[in-house]
């Protein structure tokens, strides 16, 4: 067993294995790591090159959804945070995508049960019934569709992170929504031809969005943003509705200013040796950009590794044995 070095001024370790408690300080955490903003940090620049942001225009001019592919750490994700932040629209939703994923999640969901509970109590008290308003939630997809209250004109930002993991019917099952823009909610298409409207709850926190006669309609497309790490194919008919990306792995060049856009013009200072360390082991679909920041940033931080053990702690191939 090794015993715990003791402690000396400047040491980067916190966690010395001795069973000594210490009021020990905490550093600051990378910019990647940090919750203490409402919305993640986008006003660092997002770097791409011409030809991958004209596909990113045509599928704005179209109105199509776009495809982004590529290897984890290519920025397919921060790609819908990006084009939110440069044209002003705000909030990005987001649906991250799993095996248990269906369309009817995405649209929104009803609280029935919760609903039959509230107007036992209140027939117990008032004899008043709930509005079914309060029991509906609007999902991602749903609240991209419906209109803004404020701007109308202006679109949402959806992002449907890694839809290649979900079910093999799922991309199917987005088509009529993309195609027609809209979706009902039997539940209130029930209540029959009213025109008064029924606010319904949204993904957004604490905002609502009115529904009438049960249809949810968007005034403008959304800007949907669909990422995919390869790992199946989508049907022909989902990719023709599609204007499809791939960002490919970033060369040192690129390497460098991404260093450079999340640590600082200083960042690479003293770090050649771990660039190319990181270039020499990588090979496609191996090692992600985001684990050379991690190494970047641990030696900025004052840790006494040499390029090769440090690289060892935090780069591991992706999908491979732990």
């Amino acid at each position: 067993m090794t015993i715990a070095e003791p402690a000396q001024d400047g040491d980067w370790r916190l966690f010395r294995g001795d069973g000594e408690p210490r009021d020990t300080p905490f550093p600051a955490a990378p910019p990647w790591r940090r919750f203490d903003r409402r919305e993640p940090d986008a006003t660092r620049p997002y770097l791409i090159d011409a030809e991958a942001a004209d596909v990113v225009n045509a599928a704005l001019h179209l109105r199509r959804p776009l495809l982004v592919t590529g290897q984890p750490g290519t920025g397919k994700s921060s790609l819908a945070h990006a084009v939110a932040h440069e044209l002003g629209l705000g909030r990005v939703l987001q649906w991250p995508v799993n095996s248990r994923s269906t369309l009817q999640d995405a649209l929104y969901q009803y609280d029935a049960v919760g609903r039959l509970r509230e107007a036992g109590l209140r027939r117990d008290t008032d004899g008043t019934q709930p509005g079914i308003g309060a029991y509906l939630r609007l999902g991602p997809l749903g609240s991209a569709l419906a209109p803004r209250t404020r701007r109308p004109d202006r679109p949402r930002v959806l992002l449907i992170d890694e839809l290649d993991k979900g079910d093999v019917d799922l991309p199917n099952d987005l088509l009529t929504v993309f195609e027609e823009g809209e979706f009902a909610i039997p539940e209130l298409v029930r209540l029959g031809d009213d025109d008064t409207p029924v606010h319904v709850q949204t993904d957004d926190p604490d905002e609502t969005a009115p529904v009438t006669k049960g249809r949810v309609r968007c005034a403008e497309f959304p800007v949907v943003v669909i990422t995919s790490n390869g790992e199946r194919d989508f049907p022909a008919a989902f990719l023709r509705r599609c204007v499809r990306l791939d960002l490919p792995d970033p060369d040192e060049r690129r390497l460098r200013q991404i260093v450079t856009a999340h640590l600082g013009a200083d960042a690479l200072d003293g770090m050649d040796d771990l660039l190319r360390e990181f270039l020499g082991r990588r090979a496609a679909g191996e090692l992600a950009t985001d684990q050379l920041l991690n190494a970047v940033f641990l030696r900025k931080g004052g840790v006494q590794l040499d390029a090769g053990a440090l690289l060892d702690a935090v780069l591991h191939r992706l999908g491979g044995a732990v």
